[in-house]
């Protein structure tokens, strides 16, 4: 028997017409019509790109850094197991044009910026890091709730998320940015969580080789964090350059905006380029523009749980948009008796009616209400459910978006297990 297959059909309250959509025309059409993303074009690090003075300042930068480890005790400097000197491995080409660039390719100020990098990953233990347990340094319940690394972009880049407002908790604080000592430890367990990201990096040009940062600044405490801030923000200006390709503030307050605006004349479009400012309640439709639905953790409207990456990649989701004033079926058929279906569905910012049913082929059947129809708050996470019938049909997914004018991205997920023969 075939694998069961979806249709999606939607009905609007001001037309009695329906359309069919096949999953890959669906999948195609939402890709064609997927919004503009900023101008932000990520440097391919291919040496025949180069002008001939950028050329030059990467074989000066090469001969400065030799020149020192020949004079020094500290040998052929190394960053991320990557030998820096070797003219032949074309991963130093990529670290080496990340420090010139961000240096406009002053190859003196490059080479101090790349020196005292070196010198504060020594004195850090930054190039172990990266191997090292969350619990040696007492944090272990910050992982996935305040920094972490989660799946990756349309692009391939690897994604890290950040979220701030558990420490509006004045307890949970205290006792992480209590005194010098603690927020040292907490800058440690933050470097490993980038050494970590840095790690699914290729170091290739033309590959992938930086990073997406996702910010939350929903109840984020901004002037107890403003030290802290400043410290995580300078560590990384110094250590890391060239090292995100793209940064997303989500749930950003009102007052952000007037900041940035004020501030956004004083910064090179390159610098603009890179951000993304996402007000709350346009939080997954902006975030589906860049990232896809199972790559996106669940409390930021995607089907991303904890979990799902450990057996490998997550499978793929498909996309779909609810308009306003209309309902959406999800028909998945083919399903056989006694095969347990799994589903996981989600529509950005909810607020709409949902219900599952189960319509037996067998004329005669009852349909069997699977979930009853239920209104879904806006903060809600994506539905997780399981249903095993006893004889064979279709399932039938239902959003009912009728009461509202606003157009919602959605996606859904399915895996059927079939029943196990007995011999």
């Amino acid at each position: 028997m075939e694998t069961p297959s979806p249709q999606l059909s939607a009905m609007e309250d001001s037309s009695a017409s329906q359309r069919h959509l096949k999953k890959g025309f669906l999948t195609a059409l939402m890709e064609a019509a997927s919004l503009r993303t900023p101008s932000f074009k990520e440097d391919t690090y291919l040496i025949s790109h180069l002008k001939a003075s950028e050329k030059k300042a990467l074989q000066d930068l090469r001969d400065k850094l030799a020149a020192v480890a020949s004079s020094t005790a500290d040998g052929s400097p190394t960053m991320w197991g990557i030998p820096l000197l070797s003219s032949a491995d074309e991963r130093s080409d990529v670290v080496l044009l990340k420090f010139l660039r961000a240096r406009d390719f002053r190859v003196a100020d490059a080479h101090a910026m790349l020196e005292k990098c070196l010198a504060w990953r020594r004195e850090f233990g930054a190039e172990t890091m990266a191997a090292a347990e969350e619990e040696d340094l007492g944090l272990g319940d910050l992982k996935g709730a305040v920094a972490y690394m989660h799946g990756f972009d349309r692009e391939g880049h690897p994604v890290c998320y950040n979220a701030y407002g558990v420490f509006k908790d004045q307890e949970k604080y205290e006792r992480v940015f209590g005194d010098e000592e603690k927020l040292q430890r907490f800058l440690r367990w933050r470097v490993q969580v980038m050494e970590r990201g840095i790690k699914l990096l290729h170091f290739k040009p033309g590959a992938v080789n930086s990073i997406i940062q996702v910010t939350d600044l929903k109840d984020m405490p901004k002037r107890e964090l403003r030290v802290a801030s400043n410290r995580i923000l300078s560590l990384f200006q110094d250590n890391y350059p060239e090292m995100v390709a793209r940064k997303i503030f989500i749930n950003v307050p009102w007052y952000f905006s007037v900041l940035y605006s004020m501030f956004s004349p004083f910064l090179t479009q390159r610098t603009k380029s890179k951000f993304v400012i996402c007000k709350e309640g346009n939080v997954t439709e902006t975030l589906y523009k860049f990232i896809r639905p199972e790559d996106i953790p669940v409390q930021y409207g995607g089907l991303g749980r904890p979990g799902n990456l450990q057996n490998g990649p997550p499978k793929p989701a498909s996309e779909f948009t609810v308009r306003g004033g209309e309902k959406v079926n999800i028909q998945i058929e083919g399903i056989e008796a006694n095969a347990a279906i799994t589903w996981d569905i989600v529509v950005g910012g909810w607020d709409l009616e949902y219900t599952a049913e189960f319509i037996p082929n067998a004329e005669g059947s009852y349909t069997i209400a699977v979930e009853k129809p239920r209104k879904v708050g806006p903060s809600e996470e994506a539905i997780h459910n399981t249903y095993t019938p006893r004889e064979p049909g279709k399932l039938v997914l239902s959003v009912d978006n009728s009461a509202s004018g606003r157009k919602k991205v959605a996606a859904y997920q399915y895996t059927v297990r079939r029943p196990t023969t007995a011999f």
